[in-house]
């Protein structure tokens, strides 16, 4: 008997833990075989191989999809249903079509569902959505979804997030929203979604948090957003709103988090916010109709604010008045609100401060001591009237990252010692520093981005580390000398180092700044051969200005290697030769600016808080001068992929213009004025269809101007001043607007009504007459020749005749 029991018992566990597992534990098979047409769909839509597809290697057939990575089923459930997808992050590369989500979107247990930075496009497959009764969260951010939001989305009664950020999805929110009585978290955060936010929005009770932000949004906030009692934030920021800020939203009583900045709201600041006790976070900057003095009274009552952000609006400061704050800030921006006098003695006792700017006011006097002791982030005072010396311990700081003090009027010399170890940002430009730049400065590991420009600092420019991370150096309008710097980390992008005293030839380390794409020395005493240099150079350079400098030699065919250029200044130098026509084969010189990758690319690589400080003070740094139109303008990088520009004007260039340069269909300037340049203007010129401004001055140019120059439809900026062109000037609307005398002055024998100056009888044929007669001299010539044809052929006739008689005759 014992034998049997025990065999029995054997039978029992083995049964027990090996096939009640893999019949209770493994998640339904009609979902996995969902899940596996997914992956197969995935994989078939972006035509690659598994590898480009992240963390699907784990989903194999006949294998328990609960174990498998991103995919967690419900562990107290016998069926072991699957309800959390993670499926963020999958695409590695390419795009795909949102019907690839349909297999996913029949497993209607499912809780939560994310999706999010995929680059799924097309619109969001709603009627799959049906089923989903169960879904709590859904994230289907950072995708290329387009169309409306789909209504059945609202029919989603248990779900408390949403996230439809950074889409491209149109429309407006479907009045089926106010369904969704259980939803307690809404994100619809930087989609392109438009019209007004409806009225239905305030059905939604039980919002903890609504955000839609960085859309399209226009009209006024409803006022039903007050009914939503329980919302902890609201963020309405970067839209189009235009209204004022309702009253009545002093009634969200819970609110902790209002932003509401970069839109076009107008009005006061509401005094029912003084009832908003748990308020944390106030954003209203960069609406500038926002107006009226800033209630400190009650504001700085509210004892759990931590964020304060008032900048960029037409609200004043009370500069009579007294404060005592009841708050500790982190954040703080009173940028362009009117402030007076010293920096407030408030602050001292915000000891919390991580942010701080107060740019664009009229504050005076010292940069004080006490500031500098705060264990502060962000400090911003630039635009202001601030004179003095800067503490040194500021420059000790063991916490400061962000340092902006531009066009103040601050003077002494930097600090010798510089510790300021997390610094990522040094902006002092246009102020009066003197004396030489502190080695220390390079030691500084973090720092991406130092402006020191318009200054009186003196001296070499001291060497930076070869694993230095700095990205932007700008120094500019001072009076530095020596040779020109070459010693940077290979993450320089930017060297801006015009108008000092730099002398030399230019320096063989510029070979390893291979990400190198703006260089501006002008205004120097750099000598040498330009052949040389240009050998030195990255294909990724797009600014190359040099004017005003002392360098000689020819231009070189390989100029032509520098794919990237868009702006190429030589001019004021001593080069001479003739022009390679490999400047015709400029690529970024020819490509539309649509599919220029500087209109895709901006100059920089900083982290998200200095792209947004930029965004706000781009003019701080992003500039480049040239001569533009026979004056001198500043270029701002926010347009910069527009412009185009080749200047060789001012040297000793001779031979013919290069007929290939009507190849640089992109170019906006071209000049080759005040060279030595000879033979006829290029037909060629014709093609340079963006071309706005254009000068062959001074030069020993001969011939007709050429009519191709009539379809240059928007030249607005002409010299052809001083040449020994001849003959009639082309008509065209764009050219006749071109009626200075000026233009055309010193040139022997040109003439036409831009100038009032008539012209001879074979001057003054219009094209078609000149054809017209072209066409009559020719019958002419043919009648002539018919007529010389008969004399000669009667002529010849009788000869034949008579010899052909007499021959006759004779043997007659």
């Amino acid at each position: 008997m014992s034998k049997p029991c025990f065999l029995s018992c054997f039978l029992f566990f083995f049964f027990f833990f090996f096939f009640i597992p893999k019949l209770s534990f493994s998640c339904p098979q009609d979902q996995r075989q969902s899940l596996l047409e997914f992956k197969n769909m995935l994989i078939h839509n972006i035509k690659e191989n598994s590898t480009a597809v992240g963390g699907l290697g784990t989903w194999r057939p006949n294998s328990d999809c609960c174990k498998w990575l991103r995919v967690r089923c419900n562990a107290s459930s016998p069926s072991k249903e699957v309800i959390d997808l993670n499926l963020s992050y999958l695409i590695l590369s390419g795009t795909v079509s949102s019907s690839i989500l349909r297999p996913v979107l029949r497993i209607n247990s499912l809780v939560s569902l994310d999706v999010s930075y995929n680059s799924i496009q097309g619109e969001i497959p709603g009627d799959a959505f049906v089923n989903l009764t169960s879904l709590i969260s859904l994230d289907m951010s950072s995708n290329r979804f387009n169309g409306s939001i789909p209504h059945e989305l609202f029919s989603l009664k248990n779900l408390q997030r949403l996230d439809l950020s950074r889409n491209v999805i149109g429309g407006t929110l479907s009045g089926d929203i106010k369904e969704l009585k259980n939803l307690q978290e809404l994100i619809l955060d930087e989609n392109l979604i438009g019209g007004e936010i409806p009225p239905e929005i305030g059905s939604l009770v039980e919002l903890r948090t609504l955000t839609l932000r960085q859309n399209m949004f226009n009209g006024s906030i409803p006022s039903s957003v007050s009914r939503l009692t329980k919302l902890k934030t609201i963020d309405l920021q970067n839209n189009s709103l235009s209204s004022d800020i309702p009253d009545d939203i002093g009634n969200l009583v819970n609110l902790s988090t209002l932003s509401l900045s970069m839109n076009k709201l107008w009005g006061g600041i509401p005094t029912s916010i003084q009832n908003l006790k748990n308020l944390e976070t106030i954003q209203l900057e960069n609406n500038n109709g926002l107006s009226g003095e800033i209630p400190t009274a009650w504001l700085f009552g509210l004892e759990k604010l931590k964020v304060l952000r008032l900048g960029g609006n037409k609200l004043q400061w009370n500069n009579n008045g007294y404060v005592f704050p009841q708050f500790k800030l982190t954040d703080l921006s009173l940028r362009s609100c009117g402030l007076k006098g010293n920096i407030p003695d408030w602050l001292k006792n915000q000891t919390t401060l991580v942010y701080l700017d107060l740019s664009i006011n009229r504050l005076e006097g010292s940069f004080p001591k006490w500031l500098a002791d705060l264990t502060i982030q962000f400090i911003i005072l630039s635009d202001n009237r601030l004179s003095g010396s800067l503490p040194p311990n500021l420059f000790q700081s063991p916490s400061l990252s962000y340092l902006v003090l531009s066009r103040n009027n601050f003077s002494g010399q930097i600090p010798e010692k510089i510790v300021i170890s997390l610094v990522m940002v040094l902006m002092l430009s246009e102020n009066n520093f003197s004396g030489s730049v502190p080695k220390s400065i390079t030691k500084i590991f973090l720092l991406e981005l130092l402006d020191l420009s318009k200054n009186r600092l003196s001296g070499e420019f001291p060497r930076f580390h070869p694993e230095s991370n700095l990205v932007w150096l700008d120094i500019s309008s001072n009076e530095f000398s020596g040779d020109v710097p070459a010693y940077f980390g290979g993450s320089i992008s930017m060297l801006l180092m015009s108008q000092n005293n730099f002398s030399g030839e230019f320096p063989q380390n510029f070979r390893n700044l291979s990400r190198l794409i703006r260089l501006d020395l002008h205004d120097n005493k750099i000598s040498g051969e330009f052949a040389s240099l240009t050998s030195r150079l990255s294909s990724s350079l797009e600014v190359l200005s040099l004017r005003n400098n002392s360098l000689k030699g020819s231009i070189p065919e390989g100029i032509s290697n520098l794919t990237s250029l868009q702006v190429l200044d030589l001019s004021q130098n001593n080069l001479d030769g003739y022009l390679p026509s490999s400047l015709g084969n400029l690529t970024s010189m020819i490509k539309s600016p649509e599919s220029s990758s500087s209109a895709k690319r901006p100059f920089y690589s900083f982290n998200t808080d200095l792209e947004t400080l930029i965004k706000i003070k781009s003019q701080d740094i992003f500039s480049l001068v040239v001569n533009w139109k026979n004056s001198k303008q500043v270029l701002f990088d926010r347009n910069f992929y527009l412009y185009t520009l080749l200047d060789l004007s001012k040297n000793k260039l001779h031979g013919e213009i290069p007929t290939s340069l009507g190849n640089l269909k992109r170019l906006k300037v071209l000049n080759v004025s005040n060279n030595e340049f000879s033979g006829l203007i290029p037909q060629s010129f014709g093609d340079l269809e963006k071309v706005e401004s254009l000068d062959l001055s001074h030069n020993n140019l001969t011939g007709e101007i050429p009519k191709t120059l009539s379809k240059l439809s928007e030249l607005n900026t002409l010299d052809l001043s001083n040449n020994k062109l001849t003959g009639r000037i082309p008509v065209s609307p764009q050219l006749d607007r071109l009626n200075n005398p000026n233009i055309y002055a010193n040139n022997s024998g040109i003439c036409g009504m831009q100038i009032q100056v008539p012209c001879s009888p074979t001057q003054t044929k219009q094209p078609a007459e000149e054809k017209e007669e072209e066409e009559e001299e020719d019958k002419e010539e043919e009648t002539m020749f018919s007529w010389k044809a008969a004399v000669i052929g009667c002529s010849c006739g009788f000869l034949i005749a008579v010899v052909f008689m007499s021959y006759n005759g004779i043997w007659k």
